[in-house]
């Protein structure tokens, strides 16, 4: 049932319900539920994203401005690719702006990817002991950025979930220490919940800057927040 109010300002607002199905558990129904009331998810439609975590790193980089033309990209567990997405024109993957740099993209996902013009999509566990070679290679180098919005799979236990992200993002964050050029950027997502300080300590002593967002996309919500490392000491 779609019901339909008007407000003070003559927006209109659209507050989808689902009914909970026989059999369907009630986090599904909230979940689906959120899903079809939430802007970004429309937008991302609209707008031909493959997710509404485009929006996220698209507003990290208005901030941090990192994905620039010529940059060299790293983009792990990929998948579906909205990030990729966002990526191709800010470094100029496809030569569109002349007379700029043209970037190189490439991601890397456990599971098959359809392809994006101006990236390269491998199929690739990143904790296998010659990734970050591989990476080197198809890049033709090291990368100027290394970013992740990899998240482990839900247990169900907030604390449990928390240390799982955070054991994924420290492993991510020493595989950019292994394909980042000096200067480079790391852009991770982590989840709120204590054990962030053994990342952060680490990562203070690899990069000059280290800095926290929580992007307007992100839902109010959630615990997640993206940590942004700068200037890689090499």
């Amino acid at each position: 049932m779609v019901k339909n109010t008007k407000s003070g300002r003559g927006y209109r607002d659209l507050t989808v319900k689902v009914k909970t199905a026989r059999g369907r558990k009630l986090s599904s129904k909230l979940w689906l539920e959120r899903q079809l009331n939430d802007p970004y998810v429309a937008r991302a439609k609209a707008e031909g994203f493959r997710g509404r975590a485009a929006f996220k790193i698209m507003e990290v980089d208005d901030k941090y401005r990192f994905l620039v033309p010529g940059a060299r990209v790293v983009d792990l567990g990929c998948a579906p690719g909205g990030w990729l997405q966002v990526a191709v024109p800010r470094v100029n993957a496809l030569g569109e702006k002349k007379g700029k740099k043209v970037g190189t993209i490439l991601g890397v996902d456990l599971q098959e990817v359809e392809a994006l013009a101006g990236c390269q999509i491998h199929q690739l566990d990143f904790m296998e002991d010659d990734a970050d070679e591989k990476v080197k290679t198809w890049l033709g180098g090291k990368a100027d950025v290394v970013m992740s919005d990899m998240a482990a799979s839900s247990s169900g236990h907030k604390q449990t979930d928390h240390l799982r992200i955070m054991a994924l993002c420290e492993t991510a964050a020493y595989f950019a220490f292994d394909v980042l050029d000096v200067g480079g950027t790391f852009v991770a997502k982590v989840l709120a919940g204590g054990a962030e300080g053994d990342l952060q300590k680490l990562l203070k002593q690899k990069f000059t800057s280290v800095a926290h967002m929580k992007p307007p996309s992100s839902r109010s919500d959630s615990s997640e927040k993206f940590v942004i490392a700068s200037g890689f000491r090499g």
